[in-house]
């Protein structure tokens, strides 16, 4: 797959529907770099992990089911399922320090 405009640009749609931290005169924008790289940092780990993409379903028909629902994060092998919120805010991630001043 090609990089193009209109990839850049959907992407950048995503983002700013799913960070309010990015959207221009609005209450929520960003005017601290720490916390907009927060921000930035949930919305990855949420769109990754807990949305199921309708694009990356896989044909199974079991019987119960036709389609596995799956995230970016189980296409790309990080994952065996689907996360949830709670799940998600359960995991302690450590946050790495870049002291190279």
């Amino acid at each position: 797959m090609g990089l193009n405009t209109a990839y850049v640009e959907r992407t950048n749609l995503t983002s700013r529907q799913m960070n309010g931290r990015m959207v221009r005169k609005t209450l929520s924008f960003s005017k601290d770099e720490e916390m907009l790289k927060a921000s930035c940092s949930w919305e990855d780990w949420v769109y990754n992990l807990t949305r199921p993409v309708k694009s990356l379903r896989v044909e199974v028909n079991d019987g119960q089911q036709r389609w596995q629902p799956r995230s970016a994060a189980m296409a790309a092998g990080l994952t065996d399922h689907v996360w949830t919120i709670e799940e998600l805010m359960m995991k302690v991630v450590v946050p790495k320090h870049n002291n190279t001043k």
